[in-house]
């Protein structure tokens, strides 16, 4: 490891940067020294304009990578070379288009649910979805974290490092009561890893989902995500109010939790629209007017 390396990796741990970002930004800022063979302190501006046109015109890459790729320069330059380059320096993020997630109906959840291989699996996207937690911390939880007489999960590592709790629903209890006397995980992990101390990786849920979203043949993408996507439509649906779900969801912004409003089938098929809700009769068709010519003859 490179000193430069060495001092990005500490100052992104100084600033609280989660460890999936940092092994991010370290991936692409490899990928930039590697491209020009050269230590990124011995690149310039235009190089890293040249740069991100190689990512969008020649790899073709997306435009949240490229993005990516821009904070981890942004910070490599800014923060542990400490570069007097202001925001006018660096290329702009590239505008990402808006997509609406992939939702899944009641029925179509139970659809997959059924399809999960084994009952430790199983459980796990049944928390993602019963407690809209996002897959990372539903493998991280602790037998310790379930509070049946308050009946919340607590999270204590959220998206940030952020600390919140969750819902438990009295059906979830009954699932994770019925996963732990059957396997009966040792250790403080409810979702034990087969190495002793650590918890199941995202990977393996993320794989699981893949083969259940085959076997199920609903015909959709689904991941663990979905789950926790469908966790907040369905919230809404119900009439729950956005501010709760932004809570339950450990949003930061309610702007995000927002974007689900846009996205409720049930809601949109429940609105009446502008010409139902008119109150004329169905109109007939009118008679042809009579062109002008001479008068009729009138009857003797």
């Amino acid at each position: 490891m490179t000193p430069l390396r060495q001092r990005f990796i500490e100052d992104m741990q100084l600033r609280g940067l989660a460890l999936t970002t940092q092994r991010s930004y370290v991936h692409y800022v490899a990928d930039y020294a590697k491209f020009y063979n050269l230590s990124p302190e011995r690149l310039d501006t235009e190089a890293l304009r040249q740069y991100v046109l190689h990512l969008l015109h020649d790899r073709r890459l997306s435009p949240d990578s490229i993005n990516t790729f821009l904070a981890s320069a942004k910070f490599l330059y800014s923060v542990t070379l400490e570069m007097p380059w202001s925001n006018e320096h660096f290329p702009k993020r590239l505008p990402v288009p808006v997509k609406n997630p992939t939702i899944l109906s009641p029925r179509e959840v139970n659809t997959f649910f059924n399809a999960v291989p084994g009952i430790k699996y199983r459980a796990v996207v049944m928390t993602c979805y019963g407690a809209g937690l996002r897959i990372s911390e539903a493998v991280a939880l602790k037998i310790a974290d379930i509070d049946s007489e308050r009946m919340v999960l607590r999270i204590e590592h959220g998206k940030g490092g952020n600390a919140r709790f969750a819902i438990l629903s009295p059906r979830l209890l009954a699932v994770l009561r019925t996963y732990f006397r059957a396997l009966r995980p040792a250790g403080d992990y409810l979702f034990p890893s087969w190495r002793p101390g650590t918890h199941l990786t995202s990977a393996c849920i993320q794989q699981a989902c893949r083969d259940a979203t085959h076997q199920s043949g609903i015909g959709k993408r689904i991941s663990p995500h979905v789950m926790r996507h469908s966790f907040a439509t369905h919230l809404l649906e119900n009439g729950e109010d956005i501010r709760v779900i932004q809570a339950l969801m450990g949003h930061s912004r309610i702007d995000t939790t927002a974007r689900y409003a846009s996205v409720t089938p049930a809601r949109l098929a429940k609105t009446t629209g502008p010409l139902d809700a008119l109150t004329t009769t169905t109109p007939t068709p009118a008679t042809a007017p009579r062109k002008p010519g001479r008068p009729r003859k009138q009857p003797q």
